[in-house]
Protein backbone atom coordinates (compact mmCIF):
# COMPACT_ATOMS: atom_id res chain seq x y z
CA UNK A 1 0.00 0.00 0.00
CA UNK A 2 2.88 2.37 0.71
CA UNK A 3 4.13 1.95 -2.85
CA UNK A 4 0.68 2.82 -4.22
CA UNK A 5 0.56 5.98 -2.09
CA UNK A 6 4.08 6.92 -3.23
CA UNK A 7 3.11 6.44 -6.89
CA UNK A 8 -0.07 8.47 -6.41
CA UNK A 9 1.80 11.35 -4.74
CA UNK A 10 4.36 11.45 -7.53
CA UNK A 11 1.69 11.28 -10.25
CA UNK A 12 -0.23 14.15 -8.62
CA UNK A 13 2.92 16.27 -8.44
CA UNK A 14 3.89 15.46 -12.04
CA UNK A 15 0.43 16.25 -13.39
CA UNK A 16 0.23 19.51 -11.44
CA UNK A 17 3.74 20.79 -12.30
CA UNK A 18 4.52 19.30 -15.70
CA UNK A 19 3.29 22.30 -17.67
CA UNK A 20 5.35 24.75 -15.59
CA UNK A 21 8.45 22.56 -15.86
CA UNK A 22 7.99 22.30 -19.64
CA UNK A 23 7.67 26.08 -19.95
CA UNK A 24 10.86 26.59 -17.94
CA UNK A 25 12.58 23.97 -20.10
CA UNK A 26 11.44 25.82 -23.21
CA UNK A 27 12.94 29.05 -21.91
CA UNK A 28 16.22 27.21 -21.44
CA UNK A 29 16.39 25.40 -24.78
CA UNK A 30 14.06 27.30 -27.14
CA UNK A 31 12.48 24.21 -28.69
CA UNK A 32 9.17 22.66 -27.57
CA UNK A 33 10.26 19.12 -28.48
CA UNK A 34 13.54 19.40 -26.62
CA UNK A 35 11.65 21.02 -23.73
CA UNK A 36 9.33 18.02 -23.59
CA UNK A 37 12.35 15.68 -23.53
CA UNK A 38 13.98 17.73 -20.76
CA UNK A 39 10.75 17.65 -18.76
CA UNK A 40 10.39 13.89 -19.13
CA UNK A 41 14.03 13.32 -18.14
CA UNK A 42 13.52 15.58 -15.13
CA UNK A 43 10.44 13.67 -14.05
CA UNK A 44 12.21 10.31 -14.46
CA UNK A 45 15.13 11.48 -12.31
CA UNK A 46 12.72 12.96 -9.78
CA UNK A 47 10.77 9.71 -9.60
CA UNK A 48 13.96 7.78 -8.90
CA UNK A 49 14.67 10.04 -5.91
CA UNK A 50 11.04 10.62 -4.89
CA UNK A 51 11.20 9.06 -1.41
CA UNK A 52 14.22 11.10 -0.34
CA UNK A 53 13.06 14.30 -2.05
CA UNK A 54 9.60 14.08 -0.51
CA UNK A 55 11.14 13.67 2.96
CA UNK A 56 13.43 16.68 2.41
CA UNK A 57 10.35 18.78 1.69
CA UNK A 58 11.19 21.03 -1.24
CA UNK A 59 10.15 18.93 -4.21
CA UNK A 60 9.57 21.93 -6.49
CA UNK A 61 13.09 23.31 -6.02
CA UNK A 62 14.59 19.86 -6.51
CA UNK A 63 12.67 19.39 -9.78
CA UNK A 64 13.83 22.75 -11.15
CA UNK A 65 17.40 21.96 -10.13
CA UNK A 66 17.26 18.64 -11.97
CA UNK A 67 15.80 20.38 -15.03
CA UNK A 68 18.49 23.05 -15.13
CA UNK A 69 21.39 20.68 -14.50
CA UNK A 70 20.12 18.30 -17.16
CA UNK A 71 19.94 21.15 -19.67
CA UNK A 72 23.46 22.33 -18.84
CA UNK A 73 24.86 18.78 -18.93
CA UNK A 74 23.37 18.22 -22.39
CA UNK A 75 24.92 21.42 -23.72
CA UNK A 76 28.24 20.65 -22.07
CA UNK A 77 28.31 17.32 -23.92
CA UNK A 78 27.63 19.17 -27.19
CA UNK A 79 30.84 21.10 -26.67
CA UNK A 80 29.33 24.41 -25.53
CA UNK A 81 29.07 25.67 -29.05
CA UNK A 82 26.31 28.00 -30.03
CA UNK A 83 24.05 26.87 -32.83
CA UNK A 84 22.47 29.25 -35.29
CA UNK A 85 18.71 29.04 -35.50
CA UNK A 86 16.78 29.72 -38.66
CA UNK A 87 13.43 30.38 -37.01
CA UNK A 88 12.04 31.88 -33.84
CA UNK A 89 10.31 29.24 -31.69
CA UNK A 90 6.59 29.73 -31.26
CA UNK A 91 4.58 29.91 -28.04
CA UNK A 92 0.98 28.70 -27.98
CA UNK A 93 -1.50 31.49 -28.72
CA UNK A 94 -2.62 33.78 -25.92
CA UNK A 95 0.39 33.23 -23.63
CA UNK A 96 2.25 36.32 -22.56
CA UNK A 97 2.45 39.91 -23.79
CA UNK A 98 2.23 41.20 -27.35
CA UNK A 99 3.44 38.75 -29.97
CA UNK A 100 6.14 41.12 -31.27
CA UNK A 101 7.66 41.58 -27.81
CA UNK A 102 7.54 37.83 -27.14
CA UNK A 103 9.32 37.15 -30.42
CA UNK A 104 12.07 39.68 -29.77
CA UNK A 105 12.58 38.50 -26.18
CA UNK A 106 12.58 34.84 -27.16
CA UNK A 107 15.05 35.35 -29.99
CA UNK A 108 17.35 37.35 -27.72
CA UNK A 109 17.14 34.75 -24.95
CA UNK A 110 17.94 31.93 -27.38
CA UNK A 111 20.97 33.87 -28.66
CA UNK A 112 22.56 33.83 -25.20
CA UNK A 113 25.07 31.13 -24.29
CA UNK A 114 23.40 28.28 -22.36
CA UNK A 115 24.97 29.16 -18.99
CA UNK A 116 23.79 32.79 -19.13
CA UNK A 117 20.38 31.58 -20.24
CA UNK A 118 20.19 29.13 -17.32
CA UNK A 119 21.17 31.81 -14.79
CA UNK A 120 18.64 34.31 -16.16
CA UNK A 121 15.81 31.78 -16.32
CA UNK A 122 16.39 30.66 -12.74
CA UNK A 123 16.89 34.17 -11.36
CA UNK A 124 14.15 36.02 -13.20
CA UNK A 125 11.66 33.45 -14.53
CA UNK A 126 11.76 31.10 -11.55
CA UNK A 127 12.45 34.01 -9.15
CA UNK A 128 15.22 32.15 -7.35
CA UNK A 129 17.68 33.87 -5.06
CA UNK A 130 21.36 34.16 -5.95
CA UNK A 131 22.12 31.44 -3.41
CA UNK A 132 19.50 29.03 -4.77
CA UNK A 133 20.73 29.58 -8.31
CA UNK A 134 24.35 29.04 -7.28
CA UNK A 135 23.46 25.80 -5.53
CA UNK A 136 21.39 24.52 -8.46
CA UNK A 137 24.12 25.27 -11.00
CA UNK A 138 27.00 24.29 -8.68
CA UNK A 139 28.71 27.65 -9.06
CA UNK A 140 29.60 30.41 -6.61
CA UNK A 141 27.23 33.24 -5.73
CA UNK A 142 29.75 35.65 -7.27
CA UNK A 143 29.55 33.75 -10.54
CA UNK A 144 25.75 33.93 -10.45
CA UNK A 145 25.92 37.69 -9.91
CA UNK A 146 28.46 38.28 -12.66
CA UNK A 147 26.69 35.98 -15.14
CA UNK A 148 23.37 37.65 -14.30
CA UNK A 149 24.85 41.07 -14.99
CA UNK A 150 26.64 39.97 -18.16
CA UNK A 151 23.66 37.96 -19.37
CA UNK A 152 21.28 40.91 -18.85
CA UNK A 153 23.70 43.31 -20.57
CA UNK A 154 24.05 40.89 -23.50
CA UNK A 155 20.26 40.47 -23.63
CA UNK A 156 19.77 44.26 -23.68
CA UNK A 157 22.27 44.66 -26.54
CA UNK A 158 20.55 41.94 -28.54
CA UNK A 159 17.12 43.49 -27.99
CA UNK A 160 18.36 47.00 -28.83
CA UNK A 161 19.96 45.69 -32.03
CA UNK A 162 16.75 43.86 -32.99
CA UNK A 163 14.58 46.91 -32.28
CA UNK A 164 17.01 49.07 -34.28
CA UNK A 165 16.82 46.69 -37.24
CA UNK A 166 13.02 46.68 -37.11
CA UNK A 167 12.85 50.48 -36.97
CA UNK A 168 15.41 50.81 -39.77
CA UNK A 169 13.35 48.72 -42.20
Amino acid sequence: MREAAREREFREFAEARQRHLRRSAYLLCGDWHEAQDLTQTTLMKLYAAWGRVRRDGNVEAYARTILTRTFIDQHRRRGWREEAVDRVPELPEGQGPEPELRMVMRAALMALPPRYRAVLVLRFWEDWSVEQTAQALRISTGTVKSQSARGLAHLRRLIEREVGEVRGR
